[in-house]
């Protein structure tokens, strides 16, 4: 039950997520420490068979790279971290990938507008669930995995007691908690993009409604309404995505196949997710996904697809042409097509405990971003593998406080926190890696600085570190559309080393 002091209901209050951590001297980490170790061993041979001078040039490399390694920026990053961003934007750059063009007078030979980067390998299909309700089913050959999108209309907090958000929050624990246990789970991913109302709607509901012999005054309100309101109203839009493993006991299954299975499952996943305070779900179809895609990347063209949807017209977008006609990536922005945007990934959940509501000026829209998308990135570990974790996380956080005869305070509440963690894990709570992914587009470039600043903004009200995706704007503009592209899957360093730097 809620808490309450003399009658009165109190907010709860979340925290206690970790970023995890490898044991390590002097905050090296376990792959800097051996490093440190291998290098002493160096300088001592070096000392033994040469000079003392040699030695002391020696050792003067080594803590050149020790320091590249340990000491870190705000965001967690180091000079090598840096560096390697620096000439992976080098490389690509002189590469040429980051230029784009599709269509008839692009370079592929086939002349559609395919989907550019991560998502250029990307297969569409749409199948019947086991009420008959059409779902598209996005196969990524590159990672074998499918992905499962599935559209919500959240009512939001306003006007909500306590004790239902409360509920709501405890139900989505949960039900991000029975992720670990689907078969055949990857990633998820929650996106909620605000956009600006063309009106379109509003429009047909009033011309569809309207009572020709209704007074004139009537009329003529109704007329100025549908000619003022949508000035600066904006438009909620929430999808989930959900990616699976395409293999399954070393064979990889066809989307037929594959779509039967979680034809049978969709019922429950959405019925579990309306009780999240998600509103009603539904399963997005093949001509909505491909909408969706569309307009993000050619935002003018949401006023063709809302027009054509009021006159009860079928916009017959295919996979193959919700690609970019032209994009470039730069250094800090994105441009394609009719936009300009500007990604960010989070780089430090809110310190301490927050309110249910942290998020919800990020979430809200915004007079200087003509369209905001909100990704969280989920990573459900399963229970076998979320025991070893937690305990190898505790362990790391021990040994950090124990390395030191005067440990730091943020040492010794680290290894509380982890220690709090295992507890909670060995009761039977889920363990979940998440993340998160902030995209604004604007219309006019000479808009990007305001919009630049108003996400700067409103992510310090939400008390959480950003960081521009600097050299890979292109990339995290893709991650941020609700495709389920699993980014770890798409890097060339092994997840055993990445979990040891």
């Amino acid at each position: 039950m809620p808490a309450t002091v003399d009658g009165h209901h109190q907010p709860r209050t979340y925290g206690n997520w970790r970023r995890p951590t490898t044991p390590g001297l002097m905050g090296l980490g376990t792959a800097g420490t051996m490093i440190l170790m291998a290098g002493l061993v160096v300088v001592v041979l070096v000392v033994m068979l040469t000079e003392l001078l040699t030695g002391l040039v020696v050792a003067a490399g080594l803590a050149v790279v020790l320091l590249a390694i340990g000491v870190r920026d705000k965001h967690g990053l180091n000079a090598l971290d840096k560096g390697a961003t620096r000439w992976s934007w080098w490389r690509q750059r002189s590469a040429g990938e980051h230029l784009y063009r599709s269509g008839p007078l692009g370079q592929v030979p086939w002349g559609t507008c395919q989907l550019p980067g991560l998502a250029a390998s990307s297969k569409l299909t749409e199948h019947s669930d086991s009420y008959g309700r059409r779902f598209a089913l996005i196969r990524v050959p590159a990672t074998a995995t499918y992905t499962l999108v599935i559209g919500t209309e959240p009512d939001g907090a306003a006007l909500v007691d306590e004790e239902q958000v409360d509920a709501w929050v405890a139900d989505w624990g949960l039900w991000l908690a029975n992720l670990g246990d689907e078969p055949g789970i990857v990633a998820a991913s929650v996106t909620i993009e605000t956009a600006p109302d063309t009106g379109t709607r509003l429009r047909r509901e009033v011309g569809t409604n309207l009572d020709p012999d209704a007074p004139e005054f009537a009329r003529a309100l109704l007329a100025e309404t549908v000619a003022e309101y949508p000035h600066g109203s904006s438009t909620v839009r929430a999808y989930v995505a959900l990616t699976f493993n395409a293999t399954h006991n070393g064979r990889r299954r066809q989307p037929a196949e594959f779509a039967r299975e979680l034809g049978a499952r969709l019922p429950g996943l959405t019925g579990e997710l309306q009780a999240t305070g998600a509103g009603p779900a539904h399963p997005v179809d093949a001509a909505e996904l491909c909408e969706l895609v569309r307009v993000a990347y050619d935002p003018a063209a949401a006023t063709a697809v809302d027009e054509a949807h009021a006159e009860g017209e079928v916009t017959h977008l295919t996979w193959s042409d919700v690609g970019p006609s032209a994009a470039e990536a730069s250094w800090d922005d994105y441009r394609h097509d009719s936009g300009v945007s500007v990604s960010w990934a989070m780089t430090g959940a809110p310190r301490g405990n927050v309110q249910a509501s942290i998020l919800s000026r990020l979430l809200a829209p915004h007079r200087d971003v003509a369209r905001k998308r909100v990704t969280l990135l989920y990573r459900p570990i399963d229970a076998a593998s979320a025991a070893a974790i937690v305990e190898a996380d505790l362990r790391a956080a021990q040994f950090r406080q124990s390395s030191s005869d005067r440990p730091t305070a943020r040492d010794v509440l680290a290894t509380r926190a982890a220690a709090l963690t295992a507890q909670e894990e060995a009761a039977g709570a889920g363990l979940v890696n998440f993340g998160m992914l902030v995209t604004a587009t604007v219309l006019d470039e000479a808009r990007e600085a305001d919009a630049r600043a108003a996400v700067e903004n409103l992510a310090a009200t939400a008390r959480l570190r950003l960081r521009p995706a600097y050299g890979s704007q292109d990339t995290a503009f893709a991650a941020a559309l609700p495709l389920g592209l699993v980014l770890p899957r798409h890097l060339d360093l092994p997840s055993q080393m990445r979990s040891r730097l």
